[in-house]
């Protein structure tokens, strides 16, 4: 009796030790235990809905890279949202995608994109605000669908030349990167409507001018003087709306430059429109 109740207070011991340091653990790291858990379970969730929908919303799981159950899904996703993660880059099966028409990967510490990203032709809309893309890949000039691409707050240097050739681009948002220049060939532009506000542009291409369907540009807070709006960008051009606020120029200056009367017809113009 007395070996039995020795072995038995043995094991109550090691118990209570066993609990005891799980309950450490928890006081510790809970919280970080409750996120895996409950992103585990989210996981399965959402992908057993974006089976369902064809739509998968991976956003604030703490997720580190696209998670490998999205690969059987490939030839049905149309919009994935990633979100809120720490995602520095993307598989390369991810360009088999051959449905996905909305990317959204904000905030993910994407660092770069597969260089075939231009695979994903179906591609209408490319949201990837405050990452650290410095470039995108050439292949992106493939990206024959895309209507909408936003860019704010990334770590750009120069204008995406891979926009150019995109027929059906609509609206582009490039603020809040460290872009100097604009390409010479801007006349292939077929975006309306172009937002470069927070960079850090300093000359406009008389190019500009011809771009077929531009109406709206921002260039809030750049490195523009007043030279840089010559007659043939306020005369020629289809801009009806230029947002040049915060400038190296007083915004008289730029009510008596040559051209601002042809500008503002197209100002007025427009603003009926919508009236």
């Amino acid at each position: 009796m007395l070996c039995c109740c020795k072995r038995k207070t043995s094991t109550e011991l090691e118990v209570r030790n066993t609990a005891s340091s799980l309950s450490n653990l928890d006081s510790v790291d809970s919280g970080v235990l409750y996120q895996r858990i409950m992103g585990n379970s989210n996981l399965k969730q959402h992908i057993d809905t974006a089976q369902k929908t064809g739509a998968c919303q991976l956003r604030k799981l703490n997720l580190k890279e696209v998670p490998e159950e999205l690969q059987r899904l490939s030839k049905m996703l149309r919009t994935v949202d990633l979100s809120d993660n720490r995602i520095p880059q993307l598989p390369p099966w991810f360009v088999t995608f051959a449905s996905l028409k909305n990317l959204t990967m904000n905030n993910c510490k994407l660092l770069s994109l597969p260089e075939n990203f231009g695979q994903l032709r179906k591609l209408e809309v490319l949201s990837l605000n405050g990452n650290s893309l410095t470039h995108l890949p050439r292949s992106c000039s493939s990206l024959v669908n895309l209507k909408t691409l936003t860019l704010s707050g990334n770590l750009l240097t120069a204008f995406p030349e891979e926009l150019l050739p995109l027929q059906q681009l609509d609206s582009v948002d490039l603020s809040n990167n460290k872009i100097t220049d604009l390409p010479q060939n801007m006349a292939t532009l077929q975006a309306v409507e172009v937002n470069l506000n927070h960079n850090q542009v300093s000359i406009l291409p008389e190019t500009i001018a011809q771009c077929p369907r531009l109406k709206v540009l921002r260039l809030e807070e750049n490195s523009l003087e007043i030279s840089a709006f010559t007659p043939t960008i306020l005369k020629k051009s289809q801009i009806s709306l230029f947002a040049v606020e915060g400038n190296l120029f007083d915004m008289k200056s730029f009510h008596h430059l040559e051209g601002y009367d042809e500008y503002m017809e197209r100002f007025t113009a427009t603003k009926r429109k919508f009236n």
